[in-house]
């Protein structure tokens, strides 16, 4: 549960519902409501407000996570907020709350279980893919990119086959394949194969790999756990300075 008024307001700015009706923002304001607008205004002086209003969510606030997204809950208007909530010093609560529950979901995932592109000693991705998905194949593009400029990852590679009709059969053709690392790069290439390899062994991978990503509860392709931290689609940017932050880090290390 959220505790903090301040905290509550931002949330209710930051959600796509409307807050404001058009009605109330041309009564006047009640006691407690004038209060709480001068102490918003107080507290962010960095953003200018344009209208203050009382908002429709009423009663406690409370927060859960689905999909592997972080929202939030009124239970007494039955509201739901996707949100971002940020303290008064900017920092991004809903975030962290979001990658404390990437981290308590690790223990879902089989490190040994992975198919591993990359040199080992490389900074380490986990990584969620499906073959048919285009910003997978720009992913696997960037990584490829990177590894030329000198800044290789060790990228511990799973499977997601329920949202292409054809992802299930290309991750078990790529896991039975006699050089599954070479057959990864051809297939997120755009090679077409007239025939796709099968095996128990691959069959049996894609099968744990779905269970994986249901347990984890994550909605699309690509998602990479980076130190801890959940990156849901291809965000070059935070990518960038994840292999930034990594050099530093090796470049500091004794």
């Amino acid at each position: 549960m959220l505790r903090s008024t301040k905290l509550i307001l931002l949330a209710l700015l930051a959600t796509s519902a409307p807050v404001l009706g058009q009605d109330a923002a041309s009564e006047p304001l009640s006691e407690a409501a004038s209060m709480a607008q001068r102490q918003l205004r107080q507290t962010f002086t960095n953003l200018t407000f344009e209208d203050f209003a009382p908002a429709p969510i009423s009663g406690p606030i409370y927060q859960a996570v689905a999909g592997g997204r972080i929202i939030y809950f009124a239970p007494e208007s039955e509201h739901l907020l996707f949100a971002a909530v940020y303290d008064k010093n900017g920092v991004n609560l809903t975030a962290l709350a979001q990658d404390a529950s990437a981290r308590k979901r690790m223990g879902a995932v089989d490190e040994a279980d992975a198919l591993i592109i990359g040199p080992k000693g490389a900074p380490r991705v986990i990584e969620f893919t499906d073959p048919d998905c285009p910003y997978c194949q720009a992913l696997d593009r960037f990584w490829s990119t990177k590894e030329a400029e000198g800044k290789p990852v060790q990228r511990l590679v799973y499977f997601v086959s329920g949202i292409h009709p054809e992802a299930a059969a290309k991750a078990e053709h790529i896991l039975c394949a006699p050089d599954p690392v070479s057959e990864f790069k051809a297939i997120y290439a755009g090679a077409r194969q007239s025939s796709l390899n099968t095996c128990k062994d691959g069959a049996d991978k894609v099968a744990r790999d779905r269970e994986t990503f249901r347990k984890l509860g994550i909605s699309g392709t690509p998602t990479l756990l980076v130190h801890g931290k959940l990156i849901s689609g291809f965000q070059q940017a935070e990518l960038e300075a994840f292999l930034q932050a990594s050099k530093t880090a090796g470049a500091a290390s004794p």
